[in-house]
């Protein structure tokens, strides 16, 4: 049975210091990998929890393309690798994919550095020979929910995505922060339901039109907006998603905003009345997380972690996945319920203050760090 950390209970150590965007190696103690250069859930990930990481442990990062925000090391610092760190006996390598599980291991059992290296699984699928192979090497393995767990072939500690509720935080003038955003007059004075993420069959954006072509034509005061691209790939399946939204008249209350950049995203949150993620399938999914921190509730389905991330009928609903009457129903009954939406509003911004801070996520990782380091001393 996996350990379960990151809870708001996990204890945050009280000493804070200034974060060191480029800490001598010789400091570091625990070094983020990130070894892929388009930008994906799991840097987002990295990017945000590293620098609270870093408020209690002397990690950086490692890898292409990394915000200049983080702590940071470079490619040649490894050649220190074979010196321990001044304050721990080992340094901490935190892998996410199998593409930095595998340096991890060749550093620590082949090369000999002093390195004691943790893996991070956020997917809810069974793995391959080769990532089982590398999983069982792994000195921790850290489970972004219970279901993910549920698929190691070994221990695991359970910590849980949080969010930044002072990034991620309900408008104080919603009206006003539609004006700012910009968005097109057709969706200014319209009650607006979001659907955030790339735009593919995976991510469920073809239920969500369906949902809302469903939706909208009994509710003349509701608009959407799906925020996100599409890659070369999925164009024409988003091409095909517009010419539907045209056919059905809808095209100038259904807004394919395309790609922002993230710092952006927050603002797109808080124009919105409710959120619904359509996924098909998920490894984790923070969107519903942001959204609710933003004060919107949330329709998502029961996929990734997201039956562990609301609570059903109080912050949202879940919805079976793939099924367009389902997602267009419980729309409605939010929508046609102006006071159970506004209570929502307000249980959806306390439940993820409470139990989805980024602060609990970085101190559940640390924690596994330091049951290392300690299990050395």
């Amino acid at each position: 049975m996996p350990d379960t950390l990151g809870s708001p209970r996990a204890a945050v150590p009280p000493s804070r210091r200034e974060v060191d965007p480029h800490p001598p190696f010789l400091e570091v103690e625990a070094i983020a990998t990130n070894f892929k250069r388009r930008l994906s859930g799991v840097t987002s990930t990295l990017e945000r929890v590293v620098p609270v990481q870093a408020r209690h442990v002397r990690i950086a990062a490692l890898g292409p393309g990394l915000s200049a925000a983080i702590p940071r090391v470079r490619m040649r610092d490894l050649l220190g690798g074979w010196r321990r760190p001044a304050t721990k006996p080992f340094r901490i390598w935190h892998a996410r994919r199998n593409v930095e599980m595998l340096p991890g291991w060749i550093f620590r059992d082949l090369l000999r550095m002093p390195l004691k290296v943790v893996f991070t699984s956020a997917s809810q699928r069974h793995h391959t020979a080769w990532s089982r192979f590398l999983i069982a090497r792994m000195d921790a393995v850290i489970a972004t929910s219970a279901k993910t767990a549920a698929y190691l072939k070994r221990g695991s500690t359970v910590v849980r995505h949080g969010i930044d509720v002072e990034v991620f935080h309900p408008a104080e003038d919603k009206a006003r922060a539609k004006r700012e955003l910009g968005l097109p007059d057709t969706l200014v004075d319209r009650r607006l339901v979001g659907c955030f993420g790339r735009v593919r069959r995976q991510k469920g954006t073809d239920v969500f039109i369906d949902a809302m072509l469903e939706l909208m034509p009994s509710r003349p005061d509701v608009a959407a907006i799906v925020l996100g691209r599409a890659t070369e790939a999925h164009l024409a399946f988003q091409q095909d998603l517009k010419r539907r939204v045209a056919a059905a008249g809808l095209a100038d209350r259904i807004f394919f905003a395309g790609e922002v950049a993230p710092k952006e995203t927050p603002a797109w949150y808080r124009v919105l009345d409710l959120f619904i993620a359509p996924q098909r399938w998920e490894g984790f999914g923070v969107t519903p997380l942001e959204a609710m921190a933003s004060g919107v509730p949330v329709v998502a389905t029961t996929v990734g972690a997201f039956e562990e991330l609301l609570v059903d009928g109080e912050t949202g609903t879940l919805i079976p996945p793939g099924e367009v009457a389902p997602m267009a129903e419980a729309a409605a009954r939010w929508l046609d319920d102006p006071a159970a939406l506004a209570a929502a509003s307000r249980a959806a911004r306390a439940h993820v203050a409470s139990e989805f801070s980024l602060e609990s996520e970085a101190a559940g990782i640390n924690a596994v760090y330091e049951r290392l380091w300690a299990e050395a001393r």
